[in-house]
């Protein structure tokens, strides 16, 4: 093995370690090349432990989508402003999700109805 091969290897297995897998996939796209995968705090960094991972594409849309959502009252519940933030981080992450079902639905309706005249077996 090269010292070029070697340490492309010591990146990618700090990479598996970071994230946490061996065979890691965007939450959202299925991205599997780790080198554009994030891990990415559901709740927002600093108020909740919760992590996904999620390509750069994807955490950037979510993580812009965390600036709507309301900033931290000091006289308010923690616990109860974290939980509200974890559930606003999981609807964004779905509201994603959908948006990539939607795409695939479609593009396999398309696909299907491009193949239909084919023989079937």
């Amino acid at each position: 093995m090269t010292d070029k091969e070697l340490a492309r290897e010591i990146r990618k297995q700090r990479r598996l370690e970071r994230l946490g897998t061996n065979s890691p996939l965007c939450g959202e796209c299925g991205e599997p090349d780790s080198r554009c995968l994030e891990l990415h705090h559901v709740a927002d960094f600093g108020c909740d432990d919760g992590t996904v991972i999620l390509c750069r594409n994807c955490h950037r849309k979510v993580s812009d989508d965390q600036k709507d959502h309301p900033v931290f009252d000091p006289a308010a519940d923690p616990m109860l402003h974290a939980i509200g933030r974890f559930l606003l981080g999981l609807a964004d992450l779905f509201r994603l999700a959908i948006e990539k079902l939607t795409e695939f639905g479609i593009a396999l309706i398309e696909r299907a109805e491009r193949d239909g005249g084919e023989a079937r077996p």
